[in-house]
């Protein structure tokens, strides 16, 4: 920090009288550069352009036809009309439409840039964010501009003054500093360059050109004595503050501004404007204007010091000559030296100090104008005490909220939250609240299926329980939480998918919610009498494998018991996102529905040798052979062993193996060429149909196996 300016108890009041004085100007360069106001004006320009252009060719057509069609028709006056609005309303639309569509340009743009801000807080908090990045971006950038001055003024050509241009300019300096109350002065420094009449002031150096040093004395003087007020008034500190919040408009700006410095030519100009004119349209109409009241207040202020030190004649000189002493190493110094006051405003300033002093030479003091006290403000002129007690104030009270809502979002809104929620939910049997974890289409699922939670309830679901969140790993507003859990006595781990909800709690806080958190189990739904947790599965005709919800956990698959068959139970473990293969449970015969169907078929083999008939109707036996026999008579002499497949819970197929066929007898009379004669014979007998329950009751019914 060596060479900064006297009168500031330290750096850091320096630094900040520099910072904060010129407000106006960081606003405009805060909005260009990180609103992306040169985007948004050429989106806006583009739009404009292209809704003029159509609306120039079809305006007149629109805005004909939304005349009323009585009127239109109207002898003369409606052909006027209908003429008159063809004729201009290409114009009309095509103003209209360019102004419309250049407002929505501009506004799209920053519409798309905080798009994802679903809420006034997480608006405020995005605005927050910007203004703070770009309050450190400027408070670093002006560090640098500070602490590296000296080697980037002698990398950009500016060297140590020589022995004679010292022996010329130093005791000039110091006489200056010494006639503004001034006990130091900054390093000066010069560049080789006989042509221009320029001089800069930085943070710690005045940088003059050597086109200075052929001017007359009081010129000099004059002209040192501008630079040190802009020296001791901090000027550089505002104006790379300004520059550093600015930064990303700086850099693009700075293309342009070499180019047409490098290659001066008009085809180097139009090159400019036609590749970067929303960036120079944002410098010269937004961050100029705005900057413009503090750079003609320091240039003002500067000229003040000139007369304080005595030295307006010289002042005057440089200034009738129109000479211009002060520009721009950049671009943006150059934006900035273009918005100085007009020579000739500052000569009027310059002539009203001067009668109001009552000078009595050129390189007299004046006796009754403003002394250094009022020139430079004191040490600290920015008084930054009600400002510091109100911004303490308010910073202490966002950090307390912000700590405030960060526990709350802490304990309440992260992704462990809603894991331990879930796994409260179903630990309590509880719908609303189970769902309220979900994600919005497995919440609706849930709600809309009225046996799930029948199946939750039911006490022969089991739950996970135990449960310890192992990890959880978290990518924006996706997570992935690996879980532990007991289920049914064993110790099992699975990964829960979390996402994080689009819609805030009261505009602030964001949960979370489970993308996987229910399963789906397929079934054979064709299957009578299914249910699962004693919940029976609708059969509603659709198709035969049917997906039902699960939570995770214990859950028991079964039928419904019936006289004809029996099925052990099917214990299934629900794990969150797993897949698993249709589940079928296969019913048994019971023990005791054997006898009761061999009594009915043995009954309907009676039945049918009660019959004597050669075929008895719906048997499974009949007389071959025996034309017009009589006194037929069946016996059976061996029952068939029976084969019992259970096709579903509540039918059966009944047949008969062939080694286990049974045996009827037919005896009766037949006549034949002696006359009548007696007739035996034996058949083997097959039985097949099927079993069915209706109610409490079986019922063997004969007929095809097929």
């Amino acid at each position: 920090m060596a060479n900064r300016p006297p009168g500031y108890p330290n750096a850091l009041v320096w630094l900040r009288v520099g910072i904060l004085r010129d407000w106006r100007g960081v606003l405009g360069s805060f909005i260009a550069a990180w609103f992306y106001v040169p985007v948004a004006l050429f989106a806006a320009v583009v739009a404009a352009v292209v809704a003029g252009l159509v609306l120039a060719f079809t305006g007149g057509e629109i805005l004909k036809d939304q005349f009323p069609e009585a009127a239109r028709d109207a002898p003369v006056i409606g052909g006027l009309i209908s003429s008159f609005l063809q004729q201009s309303g290409g114009a009309i639309g095509a103003f209209v439409g360019a102004v419309l569509a250049f407002l929505i340009g501009l506004v799209a743009v920053q519409l798309i840039r905080f798009q994802e801000a679903d809420s006034a807080a997480a608006l405020f908090a995005e605005l927050a964010g910007i203004a703070a990045a770009a309050v450190l971006v400027g408070v670093l950038y002006t560090l640098y501009r500070v602490l590296l001055e000296h080697w980037l003024l002698r990398v950009s050509g500016a060297r140590d003054l020589s022995r004679r241009e010292a022996a010329l300019v130093i005791p000039i300096l110091h006489e200056c500093a010494a006639r503004l109350g001034l006990p130091g002065v900054p390093r000066l420094l010069v560049e080789d360059d006989l042509v221009t009449t320029n001089a800069r002031t930085y943070a710690r150096h005045i940088v003059v050109t050597t086109g200075v040093l052929t001017n007359p004395r009081k010129e000099i003087a004059a002209l040192l004595s501008h630079e040190l007020v802009h020296w001791r008034t901090g000027d550089e500190i505002t104006s790379a503050f300004v520059r550093g919040v600015g930064l990303p408009l700086v850099l693009v700006h700075a293309v342009p501004a070499w180019l047409v410095r490098r290659f001066a030519h008009p085809a180097t100009n139009l090159f400019v404007f036609v590749f970067f004119w929303p960036v120079l349209l944002t410098m010269k109409y937004l961050v100029q204007p705005l900057h413009r009241a503090d750079i003609r207040a320091a240039e003002y202020r500067a000229d003040m010091g000139a007369v304080v030190a005595g030295h307006a004649e010289g002042l005057r000189a440089i200034l009738e000559r129109r000479k211009s002493f002060e520009s721009g190493r950049s671009g943006w110094d150059e934006a900035v030296c273009a918005e100085h006051p007009p020579n000739e405003l500052r000569l009027d300033r310059l002539e009203r100090l001067q009668a109001e002093g009552d000078a009595t030479g050129p390189d007299t003091p004046p006796r009754r104008v403003v002394g250094t006290e009022e020139l430079f403000g004191g040490n600290d002129p920015v008084d930054v005490r009600r400002p510091a007690i109100i911004g303490g104030v308010a910073l202490l009270s966002v950090c307390l909220l912000s700590s405030l809502l960060g526990v709350v979002q802490w304990g309440f809104f992260r992704p462990a939250a809603a894991v331990n929620g879930y796994f409260s939910a179903l630990a309590d049997r509880d719908l609303d609240d189970l769902a309220g974890w979900l994600s919005p289409e497995s919440e609706a699922a849930v709600l809309n299926d009225d046996l799930f939670t029948e199946r939750i309830k039911s006490a022969d679901y089991r739950p996970p329980t135990d449960v310890d969140i192992k990890a959880i790993d978290r990518k924006d507003d996706e997570a992935t939480a690996k879980v532990s859990f007991v289920i049914d006595g064993n110790r099992m781990e699975a990964e829960l998918r979390l996402r994080r909800d689009d819609e805030s709690t009261v505009g602030v806080f964001k949960g979370w919610h489970i993308d996987n958190g229910i399963s789906a189990i397929p079934v054979d739904a064709s299957q009578e009498g299914l249910m699962i947790n004693g919940v029976p599965v609708p059969a509603d005709g659709g198709p035969q494998t049917r997906s039902i919800l699960s939570a995770p956990g214990i859950h028991v698959v079964s039928v419904a018991s019936n006289p004809l068959s029996e099925a052990a139970p099917q214990v299934v473990t629900v794990l969150p996102g797993s897949e698993y293969t249709p589940i079928q449970v296969v019913p048994e015969l019971r023990s005791t529905a054997r006898g009761s169907i061999e009594e009915q078929v043995k009954k309907y083999l009676d039945d049918c040798a009660q019959q004597v008939v050669a075929e008895p109707q719906n048997c499974p036996f009949r007389l071959s052979g025996y034309q017009g026999a009589e006194k037929i008579k069946w016996t059976v002499s061996r029952y068939p062993s029976l084969q019992i497949d259970v096709l579903g819970p509540a039918v059966a197929r009944v047949s008969t193996p062939y080694e286990a066929r049974g045996e009827v007898q037919v005896s009766g009379t037949y006549q034949a060429f002696y006359g009548t004669t007696t007739f035996t014979e034996n058949y083997l007998v097959a039985v097949t149909g099927f079993v069915t329950v209706t109610g409490e009751r079986i019922s063997f019914q004969p007929g095809d196996d097929d």
